[in-house]
């Protein structure tokens, strides 16, 4: 389903004459429907980087990276949305919203998008707001105003309303209470279960026990690191 090879990328400093820093090199591996797979190594290895060059946020300087069949290394934008829309899901630490939309429409968006009817896709957003306890009184304010775990809850929900193929998670259950951690490890078990494949960045060492299947160190795609 997600397939890396040999993928590399470096970072132009334009402000400061062109330097050219870089991040990756040769980095290749493959994820498998229904599996989970850590990405792992200290602080600046490239963890992050690489997940934004899986969803595209990042061009990679070169390789292929092809989720559900999709090179998104190569791909135009209009088909890197459609990807988004209906194949990878991302769950980063950070919601970025319109203001003032309600959050029960927030979460039930992608699936609007995909045409769902938007009762039926606000009755599949309220059932995660509630698994994640968000308070039904907050359902209909923004979430812009909520505290910044009550966003990442606003977040997970949003990010699992749809049954992606693929999915990204980017430190799913950062300063979660214990049992909304339960909740999201569950979430995580579920998409498995179902046949997602799960790329993850987990500081949470006991959570990364539990829900994946295996490792990537990225620090192996080191610049000038031998394999």
């Amino acid at each position: 389903m997600i397939e890396v090879s040999d993928v590399s990328k470096r970072f132009v400093l334009h402000n400061q004459g062109g330097a050219v820093i870089p991040v990756i090199e040769g980095a290749t591996f493959a994820v498998a429907p229904g599996e989970c797979v850590a990405l792992v190594g200290s602080s600046g290895a490239g963890k992050s980087t690489l997940m934004r060059m899986i969803h595209g946020n990042y061009l990679a300087a070169s390789g292929c990276i092809l989720v559900g069949g999709t090179d998104v290394a190569r791909a135009e934008p209009r088909d890197i949305l459609t990807l988004r829309r209906e194949v990878l899901g991302y769950v980063s630490q950070f919601l970025r919203v319109v203001p003032r939309v309600p959050t029960l429409d927030v979460v039930a968006e992608p699936l609007v998008t995909l045409g769902v009817d938007p009762e039926q896709a606000r009755a599949r957003a309220a059932a995660l707001l509630a698994r994640l306890n968000i308070p039904e009184p907050l359902w209909a304010l923004s979430p812009t105003t909520f505290s910044g775990g009550e966003q990442q809850r606003v977040n997970i929900a949003r990010g699992f309303v749809h049954d992606y193929p693929a999915l990204l998670l980017d430190e799913p259950t950062a300063s979660l209470d214990a049992a909304n951690r339960a909740v999201v490890l569950e979430l995580i078990r579920a998409a498995k279960a179902r046949g997602a494949a799960i790329i993850g960045i987990f500081h949470d060492e006991a959570a990364r026990a539990e829900v994946c299947d295996r490792e990537i160190d990225v620090g192996r795609f080191a610049p000038g690191r031998a394999a």
